[in-house]
């Protein structure tokens, strides 16, 4: 069964009062065996945005769900044509210290392993090793007919061959900005004529990108491996993450219930704060490169 997606959330009394005051933080992380649960906010230093912050996409941009991607070949189309500029910027995009500090972390053997909810594969990029793609990556593309995985690169050039037209026609909407989820946003006019690849091993399979979309369920082996680190770890540090969706929230109520303290980075109030022992609200590079500074040798 898959659930109707949760695309905003409205903060409500009782919610923990935020501090600007690392202290509690830099003590927990200093104990290590900490588990980071990182969100689109990490990211937004290396200049793609949140969903729901002061700048957030939802303000201007609806994700595709994963029902409109398999029900609709104008929606698959509209998807892949505005994906064929969004991946450029994604693969453009570099680590910021907020990555740079979370792979210093684990390097220094206080942070067990990371589930990041983002799909642009920064902190990846930034060194880190055990890292779960909760949402899944954009760099490979799955056939939803035999199953056969290729790269995102692969792909890139196959619609470059089969719309040899299209980006420069595009041009002028080449300052539209990347989402979080790859897309940017175009008018109808400029995706009409677009050619959608299908699968170059079956022939005639729908592609889609190997993440999450809202609407769709995350794996469940994922979910386990995500459940065991949470389980093993001493502390669960939440980074720039509004915690709205499920699919993260449920970790920070599986460490809260088991009464594994819970530490959220974030700028502004999260869903998860209630179950919060402490949540810092600083600009994520500042306050991690902070943090290293004070528990890293």
């Amino acid at each position: 069964m898959r659930t109707r997606p949760t695309l905003t959330w409205e903060p409500t009394g009782g919610l923990l009062p935020a501090s600007t005051d690392l202290t509690a933080v830099v003590e927990a992380v200093r104990g290590g065996g900490v588990a980071v649960l990182s969100g689109a906010g990490l990211s937004t230093e290396s200049g793609i945005p949140d969903y729901r912050g002061e700048h957030g996409s939802l303000r201007r941009h609806t994700p595709m769900t994963y029902q409109e991607f398999i029900g609709s070949d104008h929606a698959r189309q509209r998807y892949w044509a505005r994906s064929q500029l969004g991946w450029r910027a994604m693969k453009r995009a570099s680590p910021n210290a907020g990555h740079r500090a979370v792979t210093a972390l684990a390097e220094a053997g206080l942070v067990t392993g990371v589930i990041t909810q983002n799909v642009d594969g920064l902190q990846q990029s930034a060194g880190a090793r055990d890292v779960i793609e909760l949402h899944g990556s954009l760099s490979r593309v799955i056939c939803l007919a035999c199953g056969q995985e290729s790269t995102r690169a692969e792909l890139d050039q196959r619609l470059r061959d089969a719309n040899p037209g299209f980006e420069a026609a595009a041009e002028r909407y080449r300052a539209a900005r990347v989402n979080p989820d790859g897309d940017v946003d175009l008018p109808d006019e400029a995706v009409r004529e677009f050619r959608v690849a299908t699968c170059a091993a079956c022939g005639h399979g729908v592609l889609k990108p190997d993440v999450v979309f809202f609407g769709e369920n995350v794996p469940p082996e994922r979910v386990a491996a995500c459940r065991e680190l949470v389980g093993q770890a001493a502390v669960l540090l939440v980074l720039g993450s509004s915690l709205t969706v499920m699919s993260g929230l449920r970790f920070v109520r599986q460490a809260a219930q088991s009464g594994t303290p819970v530490l959220i980075v974030n700028q502004g109030p999260t869903r998860g704060d209630r179950w919060a022992t402490e949540r810092v609200d600083l600009p994520l590079g500042e306050a991690l490169a902070a943090l290293v500074a004070q528990v890293c040798p």
